[in-house]
């Protein structure tokens, strides 16, 4: 190794150890649940190996009792490490993903942890250093990410702005509070899992979990962070979508197992072929050499 007679000169031998462990160990662990998406998990893990230097990253894929071909497709990869989860009757849909998380998160080594969903699509090459320049910029700073991965037309944001300044206005007069105004008491705005990186050493010290309270993924998480007096740092979606993209609830309306309107099934169907046609899946879906 470069330097090694240097370093046992000026009796810095003890170090040499944690030095390689640095250059030759991933920073950052992505936890990454799966369920019955076999395309769009095939996408994402493809794409994040096209635009990822694997050697930085370490892959945990849970799958949640699929039983089918993304399953399959999992099992194949080497270059990943997979948690096949029995299904558990208790468990819902949400608290299987957030038990998920937790489950993986055991296995977790890295300086940073990051969760992700099969439907979150890495685009460029600089995403990853994108995210951690953001964390890494103050130490406080306990975790980066977005509360929602969209970008709507100037029309919908005026609409939405419009009908959020009247209910602050007036559903305290009827005594319902702020109601569900979206970041507003209970509602609280939190890191969500289809993009979340955070200090792994912070998870650990405070002993948090993703399924904390049965509640949503990394939102109590989020909530205690900010207790203990750490920034959670929101990545505005019209800057965070230029890196990456994310393809809301996917896994509900691909499985008729959940229950979902039919219109709503629908504009998700539109909305997968838009963002599919954006990254040219069919490509990717036809090029298996980025399995490793």
């Amino acid at each position: 190794m470069l330097y090694y007679g240097t370093l046992k000169r000026y009796k810095l031998i003890p170090y040499i150890d944690e030095f390689e462990y640095l250059m030759t160990n991933p920073e950052v662990t992505i936890l990454l649940p799966n369920y019955k998406t076999p395309e769009i998990t095939k996408i994402c893990l493809r794409l994040l190996r096209k635009y990822t230097d694997t050697s930085r990253i370490h892959v945990i894929a849970i799958d949640n009792a699929s039983g089918d071909e993304s399953l399959d497709y999992l099992r194949s990869l080497n270059w990943i490490e997979l948690i096949e989860r029995p299904k558990y009757e208790d468990e819902n849909g949400p608290l299987s993903h957030s038990h998920a998380l937790d489950e993986a998160m055991q296995k977790v080594t890295t300086p940073y942890v990051m969760s992700m969903h099969t439907d979150t699509f890495v685009r460029r090459d600089d995403w990853l250093d994108f995210l951690l320049d953001k964390i890494k910029a103050d130490e406080n700073i306990a975790g980066v990410g977005s509360w929602k991965l969209e970008v709507k037309s100037w029309i919908k944001r005026v609409l939405k702005r419009i009908e959020f300044n009247l209910q602050s206005f007036y559903f305290p007069l009827i005594g319902k509070g702020y109601g569900k105004l979206e970041g507003k008491g209970d509602n609280f705005l939190y890191l969500r899992s289809h993009c979340a990186l955070y200090r792994t050493d912070l998870i650990r010290k405070y002993n948090l979990l993703f399924s904390q309270e049965n509640d949503t993924a990394g939102r109590v998480l989020h909530k205690k962070l900010v207790e203990h007096g750490h920034e959670m740092q929101f990545i505005a979606s019209p800057v965070l979508i230029k890196y990456m993209v994310h393809l809301n609830h996917a896994t509900m309306f691909l499985n008729k197992e959940f229950k979902l309107r039919q219109s709503n099934r629908d504009k998700g169907m539109v909305r997968m072929k838009k963002i599919f046609d954006d990254l040219k899946a069919p490509e990717i879906l036809n090029d298996s050499s980025l399995d490793g």
